[in-house]
């Protein structure tokens, strides 16, 4: 899950927001300045219920992006560390760049989540309570005690026993420890995520069509969410599998092509060394240092008109927003990074000298070439 844009850093740690926010963030606040709170409190204007509707969402996503820096805090904290935080559709998710070392960095990492969710939704219950104590506005109260219910709801969720969710990580956690081996404890996990995936797509359903109502839709959809990221988790597990012991330099592609930051862009799209060679091309600068990475199709988007003029560094995905590892590195570290795209290649550098590239495709070969080389029958993933 990538982020649409960033909004800052907490702790270190890059804060970005999917654009699949903006669709939650207006369910909610419609949801409580066209029903909850006029059905709670009727009479007041309605821009009162949008603003009281707009301020609980806001809040609401603190909550989440609080839940989110918990575990990174703690990721850090444990030796793993982190890529970003993603404030996303279904809520949130901090992406590590490895993982924990121990069962016990696991418990940490995950059970810190729906401890801060559970200890939000109790600040918010206090709060409520002092609120209507000092005879607040009954909108406000309502408005707080339905903070403290959505953050009580989220640690309860989080905490059933499935991947992905915090939950499924405490579960991956316990048969670790029980059985020594993470594969194995991935696979029961995700294995669990799946299951409670199908429950609540079917649950969803049949309540729908017997007269339930949308909202047994939206649970059939988180359902169906959980089966995806259940299997894609599963998967993934299988690959750092096969992967594992693999450093960066085995799989990547070295001594890569690059294109000079000044080099404009109607020669980047009509020169002889960069046509049908490749989507992406590592960017250098005057002094040779690798700069960011362009992708033709970022290229293309330029209008003929202006691509004598417009320059490669005006266009490229800069340093700072690029995927950077050493040829060192475990392969299997980079697998929750990485997505399909051209945007999304790895630059390996050492010493800040640019070595290598990396792309999915390479991944990919390098895993036909291990599932080829082992003995014996192998599952492919």
């Amino acid at each position: 899950m990538r982020a649409t844009f960033v909004v800052g850093r907490i702790a270190g740690v890059r804060i970005g927001v999917h654009w699949s926010v903006l669709l939650i963030f207006g369910i909610i606040a419609f949801g409580l300045a066209q029903g909850r709170l006029p059905q709670a409190y009727p009479g007041h204007a309605l821009v009162v219920y949008w603003v009281a509707a707009l301020a609980a969402a806001v809040v609401f996503f603190a909550s989440l992006l609080a839940h989110e820096v918990a575990h990174a805090v703690v990721a850090q904290r444990n030796g793993v560390a982190v890529d970003d935080i993603v404030l996303w559709l279904l809520g949130g998710v901090a992406r590590l760049k490895s993982e924990a070392s121990s069962p016990a960095a696991e418990l940490r990492i995950a059970g810190v989540g729906p401890l801060v969710s559970l200890l939000l939704g109790g600040l918010f219950v206090l709060g409520a309570w002092l609120l209507a104590l000092a005879s607040a506005p009954e909108l406000l109260i309502e408005v707080v005690a339905w903070l403290a219910g959505i953050n009580l709801l989220l640690a309860v969720f989080n905490a059933f026993p499935a991947a992905p969710l915090d939950g499924g990580r405490l579960l991956r956690a316990f048969l670790w420890w029980r059985t020594g081996d993470r594969l194995r404890a991935t696979a029961g996990a995700t294995a669990a995520g799946r299951v409670l995936g199908w429950l609540l797509v079917v649950l969803g359903l049949l309540v729908f069509m017997r007269g339930g109502g949308f909202g047994w839709l939206w649970l059939a959809l988180i359902g169906s969410f959980l089966i995806a990221a259940a299997t894609a988790e599963g998967r993934q597990a299988q690959l750092r599998g096969v992967l594992a012991g693999v450093p960066v330099h085995d799989a990547m592609t070295t001594k890569p092509l690059t294109v000079p930051a000044a080099l404009t862009v109607a020669d980047l799209l009509a020169g002889p060394l960069y046509r049908y060679r490749h989507s992406a091309f590592p960017v250098t600068g005057e002094n040779g240092a690798p700069v960011g990475l362009v992708t033709l199709d970022g290229a293309k988007q330029v209008p003929p008109e202006k691509s004598g003029t417009v320059t490669v560094s005006e266009v490229m995905v800069p340093l700072s927003r690029t995927t950077i590892a050493g040829p060192d590195d475990p392969l299997a570290d980079l697998l929750p990074r990485m997505e399909p795209g051209a945007e999304h290649r790895v630059l390996v550098m050492d010493q800040g000298r640019l070595v290598g590239i990396l792309s999915l495709s390479d991944i990919s070969r390098t895993v036909t070439w291990l599932m080829n080389a082992a003995p014996g029958p192998r599952e492919v993933p």
